[in-house]
């Protein structure tokens, strides 16, 4: 018996470094698809972002400005970032954790203005011009999220509103007043589309997949540690401890010990064979002596 724990204890040594080792990586691989996941969830509603921008620039606009113009009136519906903001916050009722913001250091409209992660974001874009993306993860209230960011740069068509108080329409002037939104230069980032996704459920996801893995491949090990143990008993185990004993009993002079079974073409089978030949050969010549010493 001594024989099969050291192979269970081989066998238990070498699948549970294995465990350990496609653990470690099948654990890094779920994380990583959780991530991709998110990201890929990142880009899609930064697209849906981008295409709602769009359309209030091709078809909304022209439909509003001259509304405003003939009521003095300023719509905010007008502005891609007013009509990007506005809808997410739609989809926020159903999905609470997601966030859509186009953060500026001077904004407009107050609730834009960025707060100090996101001032850091702008501050990237700034002093890296030749960036264009920016992807990373934070902590939030709610547990780690990622975000995904591209910057805003000030266009020509932006500074008629964003250069000079005395140069913007006298209606944003008096919806939002001369202190804040101005100063822009062309071509400079003043801002940054920033998206956030939660990474909670999907990192959980692919926690409690790597735990019914490890459930999965602790089954595997323990029934083939059994199917092993059993196997190695009945093939090599039992037969060898029978070769054992039947070495002790002839030892000790009890020639009529009955032959082992040697059926089969493996070494144990072969072993069995010989063990026999010589104990059949030990026989004869225990009888020769006798004879001659009769």
């Amino acid at each position: 018996m001594r024989l099969l724990i050291r192979f269970s204890a081989i066998f238990t040594l070498i699948f549970g470094s294995g465990m350990v080792i496609a653990g470690f990586l099948t654990y890094r691989r779920l994380q990583d698809d959780a991530r991709t996941e998110v990201r890929d969830q990142a880009r899609l509603m930064f697209s849906a972002m981008q295409g709602v921008r769009t359309y209030t620039n091709v078809q909304l606009k022209p439909i509003l400005n001259p509304i405003q113009e003939q009521e003095k009136k300023f719509l905010p519906q007008t502005v891609p970032a007013f009509a990007a903001t506005e809808n997410i916050g739609y989809i926020r009722a159903s999905f609470p954790d997601y966030s859509y913001k186009e953060a500026a250091l001077n904004p407009t409209n107050p609730r834009d203005r960025a707060v100090d992660w996101e001032a850091d974001i702008i501050s990237s874009f700034r002093n890296t011009p030749s960036l264009e993306r920016l992807t990373g993860e934070r902590e939030s209230s709610t547990g780690p999220s990622l975000f995904f960011a591209q910057p805003i740069r000030a266009e020509a068509g932006c500074l008629p509103c964003h250069s000079e108080p005395e140069k913007a329409p006298a209606a944003m002037l008096a919806k939002y007043g001369p202190s804040n939104g101005f100063g822009w230069k062309l071509n400079e980032v003043v801002a940054a589309q920033i998206i956030s996704v939660p990474m909670t459920v999907p990192l959980q996801m692919a926690q409690n997949a790597f735990h019914r893995l490890l459930i999965d491949l602790t089954l595997i090990f323990v029934v083939g540690l059994a199917v092993l143990n059993l196997t190695l008993y009945f093939m090599i185990a039992r037969p060898v401890g029978r070769l054992s004993n039947m070495a002790d009993q002839i030892s000790l002079g009890q020639l009529d010990v009955p032959e082992l079974p040697a059926e089969g073409h493996d070494e144990v089978a072969q072993l069995a064979s010989s063990f026999n030949r010589m104990r059949r050969s030990l026989v004869t010549a225990m009888k020769m002596l006798g004879e001659q010493g009769g």
